[in-house]
């Protein structure tokens, strides 16, 4: 990365963004490796199970669209500050108070979806420091912070079985605490930010054809990673018949894999254009994702095409918010929210289908098959649309960014 780069914004506000988004998204995931040891002691079937850890990701989605608005209205900053406060507060009464029923489980999961929402605040926060050429740089490094949920999968199965899952949201106040000491002190909002939009603006946004095309890219790249990540413990153990933490090392590597490559994702998109990245990205995630879902006898050949069906779509998540920023860069907050809000929904609807269709039929082989063809429909929309994105807003004329 050349010095043109930390030289064109504000590079404490762009690490504190990163960092907030990383604990942030560490507690909203944890869920998904602890998993398998609530559903035992609560006795919930694989299907509650799956909802259990889908709840986050539907709250996240929504609340990202409420956080962004937030965040567009008052600052980045402010909204950041708020939104890790209610976090920190609920995981404090859980941890206090105990979780003793499948609805208390669903409750901690509504408030937990205030660190989901954390995409929406920290992204503007480090996007609006940074000029177009710069853009996929800056979004991937603030939105690497979705690499929270390699702590969570690494670390939170094995104090689990050593604490007891409930005592993991009490560690889990720990560092979050800190974040919000470092957060409060060392990010600022942007000189130049754009000035708060209506709600009628919001509508607006929704009105423009292009806001639809990156909703659905995000909630296969976005969704598709959240979704995974949330669905592997219990793969893993309910295909393989691997213990808790095991599984969780097998599901870390994936999330690495995928929060590695979303970085590197903007980083290439800046240089080869974002469509092309995520075209060659879109292809790669659905081929691995339909032969996985040939039901491999062999868990690591499962863990390779895994591996790289992550690092596909961390890669596209990078690129999508390379482009994002080109189309919208006035509207940056409130498209930040609706796109986030729709890979939300994505990664609930992964989670929550691949449950519902391991519990009907046995295995995850249907659910595993309509997400690689949710690519290919993915793939032929960006491909429908490139032509028009490259003449129009896209093109030489209009940003020095490569689209």
């Amino acid at each position: 990365m050349n010095t043109s780069f930390w030289k064109a914004g504000h590079t404490p506000t762009l690490f504190a963004a990163f960092l907030y988004f990383d604990l942030s998204f560490m507690v909203w995931y944890v869920l998904g490796p602890l998993g398998v040891q609530i559903a035992t002691d609560l006795g919930l079937t694989t299907q509650q199970r799956a909802m259990m850890v889908a709840t986050p990701i539907l709250s996240g989605a929504v609340l990202r669209f409420v956080m962004g608005m937030l965040a567009d209205r008052t600052s980045p900053k402010s909204a950041g500050i708020l939104g890790q406060v209610i976090v920190i507060a609920a995981l404090a009464v859980a941890w206090s108070m105990g979780i003793h029923s499948y609805g208390q489980a669903l409750l901690l999961g509504l408030f937990l979806g205030f660190a989901g929402a954390s995409f929406a605040v920290a992204l503007p926060l480090a996007s609006q420091w940074y000029p177009p050429q710069h853009q996929g740089k800056a979004m991937g490094i603030a939105g690497a912070g979705n690499s929270g949920t390699v702590l969570a999968a690494l670390f939170a199965p094995g104090l689990a079985s050593a604490f007891g899952w409930n005592n993991v949201f009490g560690l889990a106040l720990i560092p979050l605490v800190l974040t919000l000491i470092i957060f409060a002190g060392v990010a600022k909002n942007a000189p130049e930010r754009p000035q708060p939009k209506a709600v009628a603006d919001y509508l607006k946004a929704l009105a423009d054809r292009d806001s639809w095309w990156f909703m659905l890219f995000y909630s296969v790249t976005f969704g598709g990673f959240l979704g995974l990540a949330s669905t592997l413990p219990g793969y893993f153990h309910d295909q393989y018949g691997f213990d808790p933490v095991k599984a969780g090392y097998y599901t870390a590597a994936c999330v690495f894999a995928g929060s590695l490559l979303r970085p590197l994702g903007g980083a290439l998109a800046d240089r080869i254009g974002g469509i092309r990245t995520l075209l060659v990205m879109y292809t790669l995630a659905a081929l691995c994702i339909a032969v996985v879902g040939f039901n491999l006898p062999s868990s690591t050949a499962a863990l390779a095409l895994f591996v790289v069906a992550m690092l596909s779509l961390g890669a596209g998540n990078g690129a999508v918010f390379q482009l994002v920023p080109q189309r919208f860069r006035k509207e940056i907050g409130v498209m930040t929210g609706l796109i986030g809000m729709a890979g939300g929904i994505g990664g609930f609807a992964l989670t929550a289908g691949l449950g519902a269709i391991k519990q009907s039929t046995g295995d995850y082989q249907i659910g595993l098959w309509l997400f690689a063809a949710l690519g290919v429909i993915a793939w032929i929309g960006l491909h429908g649309v490139k032509k028009r994105w490259r003449t129009t807003w896209g093109s030489a004329a209009v940003t020095a960014a490569r689209v």
